[in-house]
């Protein structure tokens, strides 16, 4: 469920007038919902309800500090990919106890960084990482809390550039492997191993990958228990997918997802961690775009609109499907027209949508590409030298500019000549 919905023929986000916000900020730009971001958040913490958890928002799905501050007053914790993201998550007001440092390649500079900082824990990707941190550590004089990630090769069953559980993935050290490379570890004076991470992949919409993987999760806790590691917390990532269609089978509930850790994980007495990013984000945010132009091809009609590539690159990067409705309801029984919907880059992937069918729009209608709330905003780009789009954050009835569109000459100034010019 989300607060996108019409009232009386026109798209409403919470209480206010989607066309209203368009009139005042301009077009293209993303609208997200505080009530969806809050329950999503909540059907997440309510679905562990009765062991010992912290739900980790993971930034890299939508990093706004008004986002984050939404979800940390909800009592969420964060996951971060980045020295940048860890500085948002502090920014936000979120103490360093809250954060769990994930992520392949993680610098000298960023590990000194939330070192000094604080950390909940950092997810330990490969031997030569976890070296760096076990120095970083002991030239600060510090201990470092560490999970290992363990790669379980199960198949997301997901599109091939989100998954990364399967032996080929960059992702994590071989399950096979785990047992010499804790072993190793615990022989570290600047770490401590606190437990074990996963995660194989995100936008799943079927529970048997994640089951496959905490099978395998619990039986690596026994085996490394009577190895003499205490393991006391299990960060299994994030994942569960969302409908980016209002037609097809829903992915499984959290609910249904929290049952399931329960069922398979609930036994061992592990503090739980996961780090949902696009079924909090996802469906909690839209991208509201202007039709330029209807144009006929040669058998086809294309709708041409202000947004493009740069701003919502999942179409062209992942083939992925956003619905796309109008922002004034088409009265009932209107013959749909079926249209390409592309963008102004000069590029043919610049390509939102192909052959779909939609009320006949004209130049100057608005519509709204759905659940574009994760990996939308922080993803878009300058290409082109189109501005970034304005984010715009929504309460009950009001409404707030969180991130401004630069003007041209800000994207000039930024540019810096050499004296020789």
């Amino acid at each position: 469920m989300d607060h996108f919905l019409y009232r009386d023929g026109d798209l409403f986000a919470e209480d206010v007038s989607v066309a209203e916000i368009a009139a005042e900020v301009g077009t293209p730009f993303y609208l997200y919902s505080t009530a969806t971001l809050e329950r999503h958040f909540r059907l997440f913490d309510e679905a562990l309800d009765g062991i010992d958890h912290l739900v980790c928002y993971a930034m890299k799905a939508a990093s706004n500090q008004a986002i984050l501050k939404t979800l940390a007053a909800c009592g969420a914790g964060m996951d971060v990919v980045s020295g940048g993201e860890y500085a948002r998550a502090k920014a936000a007001g979120v103490s360093g106890d809250k954060i769990v440092f994930s992520g392949v390649g993680k610098t000298i500079d960023e590990i000194e960084t939330a070192l000094s900082g604080g950390i909940r824990q950092f997810n330990v990707e490969s031997e030569p990482e976890m070296e760096a941190i076990n120095a970083v550590a002991l030239r600060l004089g510090v201990v470092a809390p560490i999970t290992i990630r363990v790669n379980p090769d199960v198949d997301a069953k997901t599109h091939a550039k989100i998954a990364t559980g399967k032996s080929e993935n960059k992702f994590g050290i071989p399950i096979s492997r785990a047992r010499e490379v804790y072993a190793h570890a615990a022989s570290l004076a600047g770490l401590k191993i606190v437990g074990i991470d996963v995660h194989i992949g995100s936008q799943l919409t079927e529970l048997e990958p994640f089951e496959l993987a905490y099978n395998k999760v619990a039986e690596l806790t026994e085996m490394l228990r009577a190895d003499g590691h205490e393991i006391k917390r299990l960060d299994l990532g994030g994942g569960l997918g969302i409908p980016y269609t209002r037609s097809n089978e829903a992915p499984p509930l959290p609910v249904e997802y929290g049952a399931m850790i329960k069922k398979t994980l609930g036994h061992l007495g592990c503090e739980i961690e996961i780090e949902p990013g696009r079924l909090i984000a996802g469906n909690a945010g839209i991208m509201v775009s202007k039709v330029i132009y209807v144009k006929e091809g040669e058998d086809r009609k294309f709708m041409i609109v202000d947004a493009a590539m740069n701003d919502l690159i999942r179409p062209a990067m992942y083939e992925a499907h956003h619905d796309i409705v109008p922002v004034s309801e088409a009265e009932a029984g209107v013959e749909q027209v079926s249209y390409d919907i592309v963008g102004p880059v000069c590029e043919s992937g610049d390509t939102f949508a192909k052959s779909r069918l939609m009320p006949p729009v004209v130049a100057g209608d608005l519509i709204a590409f759905r659940s574009a709330g994760a990996y939308g905003a922080v993803m878009s780009s300058e290409y082109n030298s189109r501005p970034l789009i304005p984010e715009v954050l929504v309460k009950d009835g009001d409404f707030a500019v969180i991130r401004k569109r630069p003007s041209v000459e800000e994207m000039i100034d930024r540019d810096d000549v050499p004296d020789w010019f």
